[in-house]
């Protein structure tokens, strides 16, 4: 499975280094949050690596609806029970709840369909900062803040018409931004293709805080910075 280098796992106890973590990121993801660099003062796993790792262990279902509760952080042993309900958490060894996962229709457990599934969407997440959110910070006149630049990942759901397909690919049909005070609600919902056809839908919902007034040589600065660590590490 092309995840075995980025955790381990021994008996129920699933474990993510900082390194692995930033692999997955920067490799799988392209995704260049430096809250995901070895080191990182507020460093944690990505999101979309938990997500990733639950499809692994459990099957690609018709029907997941995903709920991030909290950030792993470096050394955290997560539990992953070899079988579970419709409805379970990922949680540490000392019950704290990261991740809840609700599921429902058939389900498949084929490698080839769950890397598709995998690699489609967490390069389409990883492309969300610089041409999603920072579009609709420049639309509406909005931005985080530029020093401690965090966008929390919320949740993620997807329906599935069919598991009938090998490779599966996502593309952006909607992004909507709801701004309260200084609370950014972001809501992404996209089609899922296979072989030009739709096979279902996701919606993706992320919360952007500290929002202050945009300012277009800061979030240009934002932007030249997260470039600058792609460059690194392909230059790397």
């Amino acid at each position: 499975m092309f995840l075995t280098p980025y955790f381990s796992k021994q008996d129920q106890t699933v474990h993510v280094t900082a390194q692995q973590a930033s692999d997955f990121a920067k490799a799988i993801a392209s995704d260049f949050n430096p809250i995901h660099n070895v080191g990182a003062k507020r460093f944690c796993v990505p999101g979309d690596l938990l997500f990733a790792l639950v499809l692994n262990q459990y099957g690609l279902h018709q029907k997941m609806h995903f709920t991030f509760e909290g950030m792993v952080g470096d050394g955290v042993e997560l539990q992953f029970a070899d079988s579970v309900a419709s409805q379970f958490a990922i949680s540490d060894s000392r019950d704290k709840t990261y991740l809840q996962v609700e599921t429902s229709g058939d389900k498949v457990h084929c490698a080839t369909q769950i890397e598709s599934f995998v690699r489609s969407y967490v390069a389409f997440s990883g492309l969300n900062f610089i041409h999603v959110l920072v579009p609709m910070m420049k639309q509406h006149q909005m931005m985080i803040n530029p020093a401690r630049p965090l966008v929390i990942y919320e949740s993620m759901s997807f329906d599935l018409h069919t598991l009938d397909f090998d490779q599966v690919s996502l593309k952006l049909v909607d992004q909507q931004l709801e701004i309260t005070g200084k609370r950014g609600d972001v809501t992404l919902s996209f089609e899922l293709l296979a072989n030009d056809r739709v096979v279902g839908t996701g919606v993706k919902t992320l919360v952007m805080s500290g929002l202050r007034p945009y300012e277009a040589e800061k979030a240009a600065g934002m932007v030249a910075d997260y470039e600058s660590y792609r460059h690194a590490f392909e230059a790397a």
